[in-house]
């Protein structure tokens, strides 16, 4: 008897713990790390070198930046691959940070790739790498594909779609800063998440990642809504003194959003979005995080 009650206690605080995890917010984080991977680039010591790997000091403020996030999930681009992933993951485990799910979505671009380190256990990944588009006479793929995960939350399984859209980086000139070029991109991913989410107004999905572009451009607004249908909420989010800015344009001397998270009806009044902006912020990448906390 006294075996079986202390059976039926165990299981009963096992049960309670559960429901105690499961009614913790879900944090999310999207972040462009800035060339995770061999790239040309002007290292410490000011010297022009190619194929060179990211500096330790960069690793390490990026470290300190995702360890200070706290996210359960975090969405990566810019990663080398899944090397270069498990590389991350390791070295944040040895300074007390375990992610210990790891996904890389490797499309057509194999030099910068999009990535989700998860502390929770994922209960799906699909990797969408068939995404294509018309693109004046002929058509193109989404060169970086579209990784979706599903996590378990408070508020039911949430989805999350990892994009890394276009750079402004063109070689057409009537195609300048490849605007089209990127909304074509942005139309095929919408057009995706709506054929696995056809009712958005009741779904749970979150939409993050590098647009490479602002707000008001059309990428975004494509994703926010088709026709008469709503698709997604954009997510503001600022920092400690109310900056909202998360990429700044060197040549045009112009601090920019485009790094976005974009939350379905479903979601929408239970999420809260912020900025990260300590010191090693400034010294881990190009972009700033944005961080979304769903209650």
């Amino acid at each position: 008897m006294k075996a079986g009650r202390a059976m039926r206690r165990a299981v009963w605080w096992l049960l309670v713990a559960g429901a105690i995890l499961r009614a913790e917010p879900l944090t999310i984080a999207t972040y462009n790390i800035e060339n995770y991977t061999l790239a040309n680039r002007t290292t410490e010591d000011g010297v022009y070198r190619k194929a060179y790997p990211k500096p330790e000091a960069a690793k390490a403020a990026l470290r300190a930046v995702i360890r200070q996030m706290n996210a359960d999930v975090v969405a990566l681009q810019e990663v080398g691959g899944a090397g270069y992933l498990r590389e991350l993951q390791r070295d944040l485990k040895s300074e007390g940070m375990e992610y210990a799910h790891a996904v890389v979505l490797e499309a057509a671009d194999k030099d910068r790739m999009t990535g989700v380190l998860s502390r929770r256990e994922l209960t799906g990944v699909t990797r969408h790498t068939d995404l294509t588009f018309k693109y004046f006479e002929g058509a193109e793929t989404v060169r970086r594909g579209l990784l979706e995960v599903r996590v378990a939350s408070a508020a039911g399984e949430v989805a999350l779609f990892v994009v890394h859209l276009k750079s402004r980086f063109t070689e057409r000139p009537d195609d300048p800063g490849a605007a089209v070029w990127r909304a074509g991109e942005a139309v095929a991913v919408r057009d995706r998440v709506l054929a696995v989410f056809p009712e958005p107004a009741t779904a749970r999905f979150v939409i993050a990642g590098d647009f490479n572009c602002g707000r008001t451009d059309r990428p975004v607004r494509a994703m926010l809504e088709r026709g008469k249908t709503k698709i997604a909420d954009w997510l503001p989010a600022a920092d400690s003194r109310g900056h909202v800015w998360s990429y700044f344009y060197r040549k045009e001397d112009e601090y920019s959003r485009v790094d976005h998270v974009l939350v379905s009806p479903g979601l929408s009044g239970r999420v809260t979005g912020r900025i990260p902006d300590s010191p090693e912020v400034e010294q881990a990448s190009d972009h700033r995080p944005v961080v979304v906390v769903i209650e």
